[in-house]
């Protein structure tokens, strides 16, 4: 499974993109739950954010969901931490 977070926004307006591919990865079953339950709260459009937010794009295999700060649920949260401290 590839997952991709791009981070924009935010006070700075700085853009972070990071990539982390499961395969062969020892946990990769837990990055697949994680992944799932927050592509799934995703949503198919761009939500609107608050003033100096940030705004995330959740990229899983190929197909694409929209969230926003402070609206994440607890799932997107910890994967786009996740995501943006450890790949590439």
């Amino acid at each position: 499974m590839r997952i991709q977070v791009r981070r924009t926004g935010g006070f700075a307006g700085i853009e972070r993109h990071k990539v982390v591919d499961t395969t062969g990865l020892p946990d990769a079953r837990e990055w697949h739950a994680l992944a799932e339950k927050a592509f799934a709260a995703g949503r198919d459009t761009r939500p609107v954010g608050v003033p100096d937010g940030f705004s995330y794009e959740i990229t899983v295999d190929g197909k694409t969901v929209y969230a926003a700060d402070p609206r994440l649920t607890e799932e997107q949260r910890r994967l786009i931490s996740k995501v943006l401290k450890e790949g590439a």
